[in-house]
């Protein structure tokens, strides 16, 4: 897979090189589902565009998309470091990248953002970020479910956003997903804008 040209639009949004290639890195590590699931298999959380064949990888590249739009804007952007924004950006492609676990499940693996988070701790090296760089992406990963924290049997299992940084990444999840937002996509899985 030429994860390159696959996602060439996303690599520009990331204005580091160096973070550009360990985006790279990541999508050579992801499970292959990642590439190919529904964002839900129901369709109770997630437009239309995420769903079917390829809904996760369109619901994580919309996702993307919002946070560079968002950032690209002074009155948001501004708040953010170059570093900030690169990292953002790339958490947020990857944020549900062990939505299913590993191995694969049926169904959304409730703890998934631990699982993403771990993941990016222990690949740090092979991916080539550093170790400041690895904790700041799997802390705004880790609470990408925003207040969403309990899972079906009413145990508190993810943490709530805290950092502004945290707190960017959910909303711009939370946007994804949302049924009144569509995004685009061509039959590329390219946002068609």
């Amino acid at each position: 897979m030429n994860y390159k040209e696959m996602f060439m639009e996303e690599l520009s949004y990331i204005q580091e090189e160096k973070y550009q290639e360990c985006l790279i890195h990541i999508l050579e590590i992801l499970p292959e589902y990642w590439y190919h699931e529904a964002a839900s298999s129901t369709g109770k959380y997630h437009p239309k565009y995420s769903l079917g064949e390829g809904g996760l990888l369109r619901h994580s590249k919309a996702a993307m998309r919002i946070g560079y739009e968002l950032l690209s804007n002074p009155c948001i952007g501004d708040k953010y470091t170059s570093r900030e924004k690169d990292l953002m950006l790339l958490a947020l492609l990857v944020h549900d990248g062990l939505k299913l676990g590993i191995p694969a499940e049926k169904y959304t693996r409730f703890d998934h953002p631990i699982l993403m988070a771990n993941f990016i701790m222990d690949h740090q090296k092979k991916i080539g970020l550093n170790q400041e760089d690895s904790i700041f992406v799997a802390d705004v990963i880790k609470t990408h479910m925003g207040p969403w924290t309990v899972d079906y049997q009413g145990k508190e299992v993810l943490e709530k956003p805290t950092t502004k940084y945290q707190t960017f990444v959910h909303m711009c999840d939370y946007l994804a997903s949302r049924k009144c937002l569509l995004v685009p996509f061509d039959e590329k899985n390219h946002i068609d804008v």
